[in-house]
C-alpha cells in the first residue's frame, strides 16, 4: 500500500537522525577520568581501576550493556571554542582531555507485547506503519563513560561544560563524520546524579527539515573522577515525547563509584 508523504517525511527525518544518535550515542577510546576523593591530590584512576567501576551488564535493571562498537565512534567537531566541551559530551567523550577513560552502551530492553496477527510492515497503511516504526525505536541508548583527571582538572572540566551551557544557549554548528550538524539550542536541565557536582543539559538538533530532535546529556563529579551520560531515543524524538538520560543508568553507575 501506498504511504502518504507524511509518513515519508517522517521515515526520513528518523533516518537522518539515526545516523546522528548511533554515531554520538556511543564511543570509545579517548582518555579522561577522576578519583573518588575530592580535592587535587588523590592520584587519578587508571583505566584498570575505571574498567572495574564501570557498569557492566546485569548491573542495570531493564538494560542490556555492552562495548561500545567502534564503528560508533565519530566524534562530533565544532569550531566554537565555547561549545567544544558540549560536542565532547555528546559525542560520548569526557569534556575535556583527562588521564584514563573508559566507556560502555547501555541499551534500553522493551519487552514486545505478542500480536494476534503478526504482519509484516509492508502490510501497514501509513499510520499504522508509521506507529510500528516510533514503538521499534522508542528506547533510550544510553553511553556512560568514566574518566580520570590529575589534580583539580575534573573541577575544571565540569565547570567547562556549565560555562559552555550558559554560552550556547542558541545553539551551534559542528560536524560528525564530514556531515554538518546543527544544533539550534541549549538548555540547562535538573542533574539526577548527585556527586560533588553535576551538570546535565538538552541540545536540540535540526533533523533535516524533519523537526526538533533533542538528545540528553550530563556530567557528575566525584572526586577526582567524571561520570559522562549521553542518551537518545528517536521513537520519542518521532512522537515528540518527553524523555531524559536513564535515570536506572545514572543511579547503578553512581552507586558503583560511592
Amino acid at each position: 500500500m501506498k504511504r502518504s508523504s507524511g509518513v515519508r517525511l517522517c521515515a526520513a527525518a528518523v533516518l537522518g537522525a539515526l545516523s546522528f544518535a548511533l554515531v554520538t550515542g556511543c564511543s570509545d577510546g579517548d582518555p579522561g577520568g577522576d578519583a573518588k576523593d575530592s580535592g587535587t591530590a588523590a592520584k587519578p584512576l587508571g583505566a584498570a581501576e575505571l574498567k572495574k567501576l564501570i557498569i557492566a551488564d546485569g548491573e542495570v535493571p531493564g538494560y542490556a550493556v555492552g562495548p561500545v562498537p567502534a564503528a560508533r565512534a565519530q566524534p562530533i567537531t565544532t569550531d566554537s571554542a565555547a561549545c567544544r566541551p558540549l560536542a565532547r559530551v555528546m559525542s560520548a567523550l569526557p569534556p575535556a582531555g583527562a588521564a584514563a577513560r573508559t566507556g560502555r552502551l547501555a541499551t534500553q530492553d522493551k519487552k514486545k507485547t505478542p500480536a494476534a496477527k503478526p504482519t509484516s510492515l509492508d502490510d501497514l497503511d501509513g499510520s499504522a506503519f508509521e506507529e510500528a516504526m516510533r514503538k521499534s525505536l522508542d528506547r533510550d541508548l544510553t553511553t556512560v563513560t568514566l574518566a580520570s583527571y590529575e589534580g583539580d582538572g575534573a573541577e575544571k572540566a565540569l565547570a567547562s561544560v556549565s560555562a559552555a551551557v550558559k554560552s550556547c544557549t542558541g545553539g551551534f554548528p559542528g560536524k560528525q563524520a564530514g556531515t554538518a550538524v546543527r544544533f539550534t539550542k541549549v538548555a540547562e536541565e535538573k542533574a539526577a546524579g548527585g556527586g560533588d557536582g553535576a551538570v546535565a543539559f538538552t541540545a536540540t538538533m535540526d533533523a533535516d527539515g524533519g523537526g526538533a530532535a533533542p538528545v540528553h546529556a550530563e556530567v557528575v563529579r566525584l572526586g577526582n573522577t567524571l561520570s559522562v551520560y549521553f542518551t537518545s531515543n528517536l521513537g520519542a524524538m518521532m512522537a515528540k515525547k518527553a524523555y531524559t538520560v536513564s535515570p536506572e543508568v545514572v543511579e547503578a553507575q553512581q552507586a558503583k563509584l560511592k
